[in-house]
């Protein structure tokens, strides 16, 4: 966000330096697995975590959801915490090293039962005294370890666990193809980065920036529940349908429905907008090698790495070569 001393107060860096550096924001959302759906949102500064941001958005958790999340959240509190308290089942990898070999029970190949212990020296300070009083200090869980080979992914093998115990309503096949479908939320958080620009917030005060990032998010769900709509009616996979075409598309037809007089012409307009949607899709493309490397090319500017008053710009070529044959010559 924009270097200003109101949203540098507000969004301090984790480490007071000398160097520069731009105020961040931290956003923790939790999508619809099913659309993409934005269905809440929390935010806050680089020293709060993401922890506590999850914690704030407990209210938004019904009992019987499961939630799907990366490796930060695969925790021994956070998994304890959603299904005794907030009774969510919890679903992805974590940082705690799994043995199979200290199993409960096999419930199958790479499938099996464990229990879990709080590590004597994990800390939870996102959650009250009282709770963490009343969380057991061990629970069972399960693991289940298989392939996931795609192209441009960096892991191989995984081991996914979960509170999900019973292998025959939840299958180990279905729980590692509905981790592995969590790639898709992370193409949606690209979408909001790069097709709507979130990555650089304009606004020079903590109040316009949080306006400035609300309105992306609203414009994130109101193109995910147009494609669904579409997909819907016109019976085609959601997946097909491409986030940047619609955005474009909604866009177009925005400014002919703002023109429209008439509420039939405006219904005919939107009728039209969702069969362009669905005739319009994207190449099946199963497994798509999706690179982490950004295609535009860096800037030729240096960066500014100090002070302006202390920064020192780098020299044109005339002048370093003015300057080498002035000493030359003995004259500097």
């Amino acid at each position: 966000m924009a270097d200003t001393p109101k949203n540098r107060a507000s969004y301090p860096p984790i480490e007071p330096t000398d160097t520069p550096t731009f105020p961040q924001l931290r956003l923790v959302v939790l999508f619809s697995l099913l659309s993409g759906v934005i269905l809440a949102a929390a935010q806050g500064s680089l020293l709060v975590s993401e922890l506590a941001l999850l914690h704030s958005l407990a209210a938004q958790l019904a009992a019987g959801d499961i939630l799907v999340g990366d490796r930060g959240f695969g925790s021994f509190p956070v998994i304890v915490w959603l299904k005794v308290v907030r009774q969510v089942d919890f679903l992805g990898r974590t940082t705690r090293r799994v043995d199979g070999r200290r199993r409960l029970r096999r419930l199958g190949p790479n499938d099996w039962l464990l229990t879990w212990k709080a590590s004597p020296s994990c800390t939870s300070p996102w959650l009250s005294a009282l709770v963490q009083a009343l969380l057991p200090t061990q629970m069972t869980l399960r693991a289940v370890k298989g392939s996931c080979y795609q192209k441009g992914f960096r892991l191989r093998r995984v081991t996914v666990v979960t509170t999900l115990l019973d292998p025959q309503l939840y299958p180990a096949q279905e729980i590692l193809q509905a981790y592995l479908r969590r790639w898709q939320l992370e193409m949606c958080l690209d979408d909001l980065k790069t097709s709507l620009q979130m990555e650089s917030l304009r606004g020079r005060r903590p109040e316009t920036l949080q306006r400035e990032m609300y309105a992306r998010l609203i414009a994130h769900n109101l193109v995910r529940c147009t494609m669904a709509q579409a997909a819907s009616q016109h019976a085609v996979p959601l997946e097909r349908l491409s986030f940047k075409g619609s955005l474009d598309a909604v866009r177009h037809f925005a400014h002919a429905m703002a023109r429209a007089h008439s509420r039939v012409r405006r219904q005919r307009l939107w009728k039209l907008l969702l069969q362009t949607l669905a005739s319009d899709l994207v190449p099946e493309r199963p497994g798509r090698r999706e690179p982490r490397a950004v295609k535009r090319r860096k800037n030729k500017y240096p960066r500014l790495d100090a002070p302006r008053h202390k920064f020192r710009d780098h020299l044109k070529r005339h002048d370093r070569r003015k300057i080498s044959r002035l000493r030359k010559l003995g004259l500097m």
